[in-house]
Order: structure tokens, then C-alpha cells, then sequence
């Protein structure tokens, strides 16, 4: 290779082909914001997704929607439920069932924490975050327990008194 063709392949790194995965990596593709409304959230495991080739597509353009979405483990193993993942538009006979459940991947160390603390502690899994890491497509399990009313409304006053804090304190400074 002349010193012509290899300079099409230099990023500014030093190696090869790795640029793409250092702009990419922990590019948030969907948020479950209502999960942090609804639950109490405790602890977070990065989980991989087993996907087909029109799924990536979709999520990479931004078509997925974890609201509904929850995880249990069946068999040893851990499932994502309700995750919506909108058919790709160039898939044709191809593409995929938009609310597939799909497996997760797991260390059996962590499958064994989480069902622990499913079984013992009344603890519930909720996906919250899906993002790209180094190219693959990985997913933040949260172990939640779910929030009361009274629990959403002391939540919200909380929210209230530091919103009414910050505002006074840029009045403060202002003056």
C-alpha cells in the first residue's frame, strides 16, 4: 500500500477504523423519562441487545420508544418486553416485528443480582436509557421500585422548593 492509499485510512488517531466508534460512543438513541417519575430507581446495569439488521437501522435513525417497555428474566435469561422499535423504511419483506421482545445480554453474575433482588425485594426492571457503544447497541436496565402517589407529590414539591431556590438565587446575583 503507497503512502497515497493508506492516508484515506488515517482518522488523526494513529489507528485504523476506530475514529467512528470514539464519535459515536454513548450516543443516546431513546430516554425513558417516565421511568424516573414512576419509580424509585436503585441500581443501573449496561445490558447488550440481540437485534436484526433493520432494528439497528431503525434505532440508529431514532424510531424507538421505551415508555412501555419492561424486562424479566425467564429461564436464566433476561427479556426487554414492549420496547417499540418502528419498522425501517427500506426494510421490505425483511423487517421486523415492531414490539418483539428481545433477549438481553448479561453476565451470569449480574442475571443472578437481578433475580435476587426480584424475588427477595419486590424490585421491578426497567430499561431507561438506549445508546451506542463502540457501534453495538446497549440498553441501561434500571432495578426500580415503584412510587406512590404521595411519594410522585413529595417528588414534585421537592422539584418546586429547588426551582424557587435557583430562581432567587439568580435574582441575587442579577442585583
Amino acid at each position: 500500500m503507497t503512502e497515497v492509499e493508506s492516508a484515506d485510512y488515517d482518522d488523526g488517531t494513529g489507528s485504523r477504523g476506530e475514529g467512528m466508534a470514539k464519535t459515536d460512543q454513548d450516543k443516546a438513541l431513546a430516554q425513558n423519562r417516565k421511568a424516573y417519575h414512576d419509580f424509585f430507581i436503585e441500581e443501573t446495569f449496561e445490558a447488550g441487545m440481540v437485534l436484526t439488521g433493520t432494528e439497528i437501522k431503525s434505532i440508529r435513525r431514532g424510531k424507538a420508544n421505551m415508555r412501555d417497555a419492561y424486562a424479566r428474566v425467564e429461564n436464566g435469561e433476561v427479556f426487554l418486553h414492549n420496547l417499540h422499535i418502528s419498522p425501517y423504511e427500506q426494510g421490505n419483506r425483511f423487517n421486523h416485528d415492531p414490539l418483539r421482545t428481545r433477549k438481553l445480554l448479561l453476565h451470569r453474575s449480574e442475571i443472578a443480582k437481578l433475580i435476587g433482588a426480584i424475588r427477595d425485594k419486590g424490585y421491578t426492571l426497567i430499561p431507561t436509557r438506549m445508546y451506542l457503544r463502540h457501534g453495538f447497541c446497549k440498553v441501561e436496565l434500571a432495578l426500580a421500585k415503584g412510587k406512590k402517589l404521595h411519594d410522585k407529590r413529595e417528588a414534585a414539591k421537592k422539584r418546586d422548593a429547588n426551582r424557587e431556590i435557583a430562581k432567587a438565587l439568580r435574582e441575587r446575583q442579577k442585583a
